[in-house]
């Protein structure tokens, strides 16, 4: 089966970002991107909503305006947000989805509460991290347009300073939500609520800077209130009405691992062993006292080749283990009883 094959754009629908702080206009944004998108590809469906801060009530003029319907799901829960792709792409022509802040605070809080948790630690962020790529992988290859817009989060580095001395530093901003999500969309936008005038009261602008463009068609460039025209530079390069096809979906890696090879299963063997090894060596050794101390370190070295427990758990191979194990078993084998061993009964001779 050949991998490769000639080059052709699959990208057939917008997938677009915008975060900012409060009242930097990403609802507007959104709406005034999504509607003129509605119009730019002659669609007659609706334009959805998955509204988690009661934005769409304030957009909805707009759309009855333009006399698009807009059908909305209020909600923060990130299991709903899944079932909302699923729907819109089968009703809808443009998506919008705001905030999708409180869509990764939800399933974190929602996490934390059915494990009784009160913080996360790396484990479980791994659960997270991939429950998360549900909704990463459903935005990508879904058939239709989505305008994912969140709030902003600063973005810290540790700066080492002329002295030597290293302190944290803001260097940027970032969409707030999980930490890969501004690498998803083709066409991400940071927007900023700008004053023209020094003045208290002086006229202000939504400026939009964006940061992304995959097609580097509008790469660096800013635009004050802006609407679906001053996108078009990238939307025009996406294969609009045709076949969309992002990643392939039905491929993995799972066939370089040998079966109980690698993962959970194999290193809970290798915790249930070391622990039978412990159990073994108490029996074998169970004292405390120096000299008795002094005969497990030298147990440990016959049988494993070292007197470093830490070197035995972290480092020996999972065989040498089991072939320790089962010297040990032998040793802790109660002897046989032989016949001269044996107590004399009653009227036994002499």
């Amino acid at each position: 089966m050949s991998l490769l094959k000639k080059a052709q754009l699959e990208m057939a629908f917008l997938k677009m970002g915008i975060y900012g702080e409060a009242g930097s206009g990403k609802t507007f944004t959104s709406s005034r991107v999504a509607l003129g998108l509605h119009s730019y590809i002659k669609s007659k469906k609706a334009i959805a909503f998955a509204d988690t801060e009661t934005g769409s009530d304030f957009v909805l003029p707009m759309f009855e305006k333009a006399k698009v319907d807009l059908e909305v799901a209020k909600t923060r829960a990130f299991v709903d947000l899944l079932g909302i792709i699923d729907e819109a792409e089968k009703t809808c022509s443009v998506l919008i989805i705001d905030s999708i802040t409180h869509f990764w605070n939800d399933l974190v809080d929602s996490y934390l509460k059915k494990n009784n948790l009160t913080r996360i630690s790396l484990p479980h962020w791994q659960v997270l991290k991939k429950t998360w790529r549900e909704l990463t992988s459903r935005y990508i290859k879904s058939k239709i347009h989505i305008i994912l817009a969140g709030r902003s989060a600063d973005k810290w580095e540790e700066v080492e300073e002329e002295d030597g001395a290293k302190e944290l530093r803001k260097v940027g901003t970032k969409m707030r939500a999980e930490t890969e999500i501004s690498y998803e969309p083709s066409l991400l936008v940071e927007m900023e609520l700008v004053q023209l005038s020094p003045r208290a009261g002086g006229a202000v602008v939504h400026r939009a800077y964006v940061q992304k463009d995959r097609f580097d068609a509008i790469n660096g460039a800013h635009f004050d209130d802006p609407g679906i025209e001053v996108f078009l530079p990238h939307i025009q390069l996406l294969n609009l009405g045709g076949e969309h096809k992002a990643i392939e979906p039905d491929r993995d890696s799972q066939a370089v691992f040998e079966d109980n090879n690698l993962g959970e299963r194999k290193f809970i063997k290798r915790e249930v062993l070391l622990d039978k090894i412990k159990a073994e060596f108490k029996i074998l050794c169970p004292g405390k006292t120096d000299e008795e101390t002094t005969h497990r370190f030298n147990c440990m070295n016959e049988i494993f080749g070292t007197k470093s427990w830490t070197e035995i758990e972290r480092l020996l191979p999972q065989e040498r283990l089991t072939m320790g194990l089962a010297e040990l078993e032998k040793r802790n084998q109660p002897k046989e009883e032989t016949k001269e061993s044996k107590p004399k009964g009653k009227g036994a001779k002499k």
